[in-house]
């Protein structure tokens, strides 16, 4: 019987750079669902979602067999990173504003891992969804990318440091009046999300 060991990103890295295509289809499989949940949270849109994931491994492989990835950083931070920048990219080539999933984009919150109900509490969490991504998309666009990089994106706040360019402390400030905003548009609203 085989035990199954963790293997550092940097070890992966290194081999995959020796010519082990495996180890990068063990880099991608393990992040995955935090990168492409955090790209189709930003451009709402499940093919673009998926045609930018794919953009943002082809620039990964490059950028690692040209030998400028850099490994003292982290790769799950370089890479959301990388596909942050090729999502804003799609808006700027498009003229349109990154914008948080609406009433059809239910997708990203498989994240969430919803356990099965019964069909009127899973209408309740659908509801409830419903109304945090309306709420979500409310707030101003830097405490939102925060929130999204946590939240969906499980980052930490070093790695959303890194992501954003902003210090540790600026990004707890926006994470805190996310959820202090958030909590101001449920009492106004009224909203009962328990």
């Amino acid at each position: 019987m085989q035990k199954n060991i963790e293997i550092s990103d940097q070890k992966l890295v290194k081999q995959y750079m020796q010519g082990n295509d495996a180890c990068l289809r063990m880099l991608i499989e393990k992040y995955q669902e935090k990168i492409f949940g955090t790209i189709l949270f930003i451009v709402k849109d499940r093919y673009m979602a998926e045609d930018i994931f794919q953009e943002t491994f082809i620039k990964v492989i490059k950028t690692i067999k040209k030998g400028k990835y850099n490994e003292q950083g982290k790769f799950a931070p370089w890479v959301v990173q990388i596909a942050r920048n090729l999502a804003i990219d799609h808006f700027r080539k498009s003229k349109k504003k990154p914008v948080i999933v609406g009433e059809s984009g239910d997708d990203i919150f498989k994240i969430l891992n919803l356990n099965e109900d019964n069909h009127e509490t899973t209408l309740i969490k659908s509801e409830q969804n419903s109304i945090v991504r309306k709420l979500i998309h409310l707030l101003p666009p830097e405490q939102r990318e925060v929130l999204v990089l946590r939240h969906f994106g499980d980052l930490s706040f070093k790695e959303i440091s890194k992501v954003t360019g902003v210090s540790i402390n600026t990004a707890l400030g926006r994470m805190r009046y996310a959820l202090k905003n958030i909590r101001k548009m449920i009492e106004e609203k009224q909203l009962n999300l328990q």
